[in-house]
């Protein structure tokens, strides 16, 4: 077994390789390991997808938004929130229908101008289903029509 010097320039060496050296090559390597899995993981993260969208009409005082052909929503919806497009919206109100019956009012979301959007609203549990949402509006500008869109964090 060889003996374990200690040199005030080297550290700590056991033969001719020093233990100071080991180290370093240890942590570059932990340090590639997390880098690569943090790059990795990026291309998997989550993200803002369209769930539904409907054209109101100002004519109407609300509107319930749905899936395609009254399907819900995609399932594991981690927060929701609303755009508008076309005209500025004036939202008194916003139910989020969430599976379960857990029903979610935000109430005098107030003017949302075109291209613009909500808050995002947290969902109940960690990750469920949006089944629909309704909205109470008033389209403001004597714009006929806008288009409202949910959005889902995936």
């Amino acid at each position: 077994m060889g003996s374990a010097t200690i040199s005030g320039s080297t550290g700590i060496t056991k033969g001719s390789k020093t233990m100071k050296t080991g180290f370093l090559r240890a942590g570059l390597t932990v340090a590639s390991v997390m880098l690569l899995f943090a790059f990795g993981t990026a291309g998997a993260a989550d993200k803002w997808i369209l769930l539904g969208e409907k054209v109101i009409k100002s004519t109407d005082p609300s509107a319930e938004i749905q899936g395609e052909a009254g399907k819900t929503f995609k399932e594991d919806v981690k927060r929701a929130k609303i755009s508008v497009e076309g005209a500025d919206v004036e939202i008194t109100n916003v139910v989020f229908h969430w599976r379960g019956g857990k029903n979610e009012t935000i109430s005098n979301v107030g003017v949302v101008k075109a291209g613009g959007e909500t808050a995002a609203k947290d969902a109940p549990a960690r990750e469920t289903t949006l089944m629909s949402v309704s909205v109470q509006y008033k389209i403001l500008n004597n714009k006929p029509t806008a288009t409202v869109k949910v959005w889902g964090f995936d």
